[in-house]
């Protein structure tokens, strides 16, 4: 070996077992990986930071800013409730969630597809009588197959498309990877389905999690909503999934509480509902109805507008966005003259502010509260500070009052809407404390066609070949950037830095693997000794190290490490190195049986109640079933 060999060998070593490790985080050693690279003379100081500017690694950073844009607008969740069935038995409840997150992940950032899920997989768990963990471990790993089926699926495969390039060829399109990978990923399905008992039976961490148990929510039916002309008692037979029930139902201002189940309900009747917060989103959705957040009807606003000018609150029961209302109570005290000068003011001062980035959070009331004894009335939420209360839940017994009226207690918890500095003034003016950040994704049908639409043009794009993926997903990045599918302040923290860094770190070091020759050594080792110089019995080699390695570093890793040596194998061996790069694309995303080889794995392990030893259970036998199925279809689809 020579000197150079030597060293990339050591370095290489070196990140491996700390990879393997996991004291430091792994954008930090592939960083120190590149920077040793760089001492030892092996790259170019001109050249360590060229991976920044690598196709793959714009890819996956425009992939996960799209996928922010489609969980904010509730694409997701509007999906999930389309496609999962309501009342199936076990079976095929479990088909159609792990299949609806392989379908997803193809498409989408993994990662983003699992968190979307998991409390729809909680959700299911209790529907169908099985422990959570039951449910998620097979969603997780259906999540991670569903990455392998197209190029963007998951970072390695948009690594190893880079490698084919590199090595002189076209790199891979966009469903090149679909012929093995979506073969593997039904079958994964199906199995995941069916032997979900192999999972063990564990009680979530920390017991039920983080309760805080039911609030009391005011939503008001619109004109086109499906709840229209039902009976409340069919009401709350379609939302009777989501646990949520209906408490009051208020009607021209006339509030009935345990209303009969014979009532019809009728067009801008406000239901009062009591539903956990996780699913609120869900019971709404299901007869399109909204939280009391819009802006009223011309209709009510000239009723307002009459009740100010007699005497009456002009504060509204959480009707429209923040910025909308402080201009509304502003003309109301004031005494707007006509309803029209009413309607108008929301208007104006939405167009002043809807550039403001409107958040959702959890508040409780300390005893210490300024806001004790006071109602959202008394403290004029919407014309001091611009917030909305959504909902209220109290330990007890729920409040009775309307929102508007309720007087606030220690231990209340509120959901209160509003722009991020506003609400952090009022946190610290109030007293209050921030709880855990939640989200409410109440499907917004509009934004949400638009981000569905943002990421199938740019697949359509890169499936034609009119652009390459880095150019398609770019201009779909600034296409999310100009229809605020995202915030432009969330734009960069959508983006997993840390993984972008350890993609661009390491693309280098692969380089100069192929530069030194060590990648060639290497592969003629694994030829020859443990292959015998059998292309298929080094292509087995290749898909099996692969998976192993990526049960425990991070999968883009173990792709960037082990494509220069499967290219080299395949030199060696004079075959086609296309079937050993899709060795390791499959490799590289199946990570079933730790809970550190995937970030899916790992979100799991608190909800789930995991121990480290739980996953081979469901995953040495899925990880068997993926070497069978996969080996003979590479073989065909990509023969040697």
């Amino acid at each position: 070996m020579t000197l150079p060999q030597i060293l990339i060998t050591l370095i290489l070593v070196a990140t491996l077992a700390l990879f393997l490790w996991g004291r430091f985080r792994h954008d930090v050693v592939a960083l120190a990986s590149l920077m040793a690279c760089v001492l030892a003379g092996l790259v170019e100081p001109d050249a360590a930071f060229a991976g920044f500017g690598h196709p793959a690694v714009i890819t996956v950073a425009c992939i996960l800013v799209m996928s922010q844009g489609l969980q904010n607008t509730g694409a997701v969740d509007w999906l999930a409730r389309s496609v999962l069935p309501r009342n199936a038995g076990r079976t095929v409840s479990l088909v159609a969630l792990i299949g609806l997150g392989a379908a997803l992940s193809g498409f989408m950032n993994n990662v983003g597809a699992m968190a979307l899920l998991m409390p729809i997989a909680v959700q299911l768990s209790g529907r169908i009588d099985l422990t959570p963990g039951q449910v998620l471990m097979p969603l997780a790993f259906g999540t991670i197959l569903g990455g392998m089926t197209t190029l963007v699926g998951t970072p390695p495969n948009l690594i190893v498309s880079g490698f084919r390039r590199e090595a002189g060829g076209a790199p891979f399109e966009m469903f090149d990877f679909a012929p093995v990978g979506l073969a593997v990923a039904v079958l994964g399905v199906l199995f995941l389905a069916l032997f979900w008992r192999l999972v063990p039976a564990r009680k979530p961490a920390g017991g039920e999690g983080f309760d805080t148990g039911s609030y009391l929510t005011e939503v008001r039916i619109p004109a086109k909503s499906k709840a229209v002309g039902l009976t409340l008692r069919a009401f709350e037979r379609e939302i009777a999934a989501s646990g949520a029930q209906i408490a009051t139902i208020v009607r021209n201002e006339v509030r009935m509480t345990a209303p009969h189940g014979g009532r019809i309900i009728r067009e801008d009747d406000v239901l009062m509902l009591l539903a956990d917060v996780n699913a609120l989103a869900e019971a709404l959705s299901v007869f399109g109805i909204k939280l009391e957040q819009q802006k009223p009807a011309p209709e009510k606003a000239k009723v307002e507008a009459a009740e100010t000018e007699a005497g009456a609150e002009a504060e509204a029961d959480v009707v429209a966005p923040a910025e909308a209302l402080v201009a509304e109570e502003t003309a109301a005290e004031e005494g707007a003259e006509t309803a029209a000068a009413e309607e108008n003011a929301p208007e104006e001062k939405a167009a002043g502010e809807r550039d403001e980035e409107i958040v959702l959070r959890e508040l409780a009331v300390l005893p210490s509260s300024s806001i004790v004894g006071r109602s959202a009335s008394d403290l004029k939420l919407r014309t001091r500070y611009g917030l909305n209360l959504l909902a209220v839940s109290r330990a007890h017994q729920p409040p009775r009052a309307r929102l508007r009226e309720v007087k606030l207690q220690s231990g209340d918890l509120l959901m209160m809407q509003g722009p991020a500095e506003v609400m952090a003034d009022f946190i610290n003016e109030s007293g209050c404390v921030p709880l855990g950040e939640r989200e409410l994704r109440i499907p917004d049908k509009r934004m949400a066609l638009i981000a569905g639409a943002i990421m199938l043009v740019s697949v359509l794009v890169v499936t034609l070949g009119l652009l390459p993926a880095a150019a398609a997903f770019a201009l779909g990045l600034l296409a999310t950037m100009l229809a605020k599918t995202v915030p432009l302040r969330q734009i960069y923290t959508s983006i997993d830095w840390p993984v972008v860094v350890l993609l661009a770190a390491l693309i280098p070091v692969a380089g100069a693997m192929q530069t030194t020759g060590a990648a060639d050594l290497l592969s003629r080792f694994l030829v020859e000794t443990i292959a015998q110089g059998n292309a298929v019995a080094a292509l087995a080699v290749v898909l099996i190290v692969t998976m192993t390695l990526s049960d425990v570093m991070n999968n883009a890793a173990t792709a960037a490490v082990l494509c220069p040596i499967a290219i080299g194998i395949a030199s060696a061996l004079g075959v086609n190195p296309d079937s050993f790069l899709m060795a390791v694309a499959i490799g590289s995303s199946c990570a079933f049986l730790t809970p550190i080889g995937h970030q899916n794995n790992t979100l799991i392990l608190g909800p789930g109640g995991f121990r480290f030893s739980d996953y081979w259970r469901l995953g040495l036998p899925l990880e068997l079933l993926v070497v069978v199925v996969s080996l003979p279809l590479l073989l065909w689809v990509w023969p040697l």
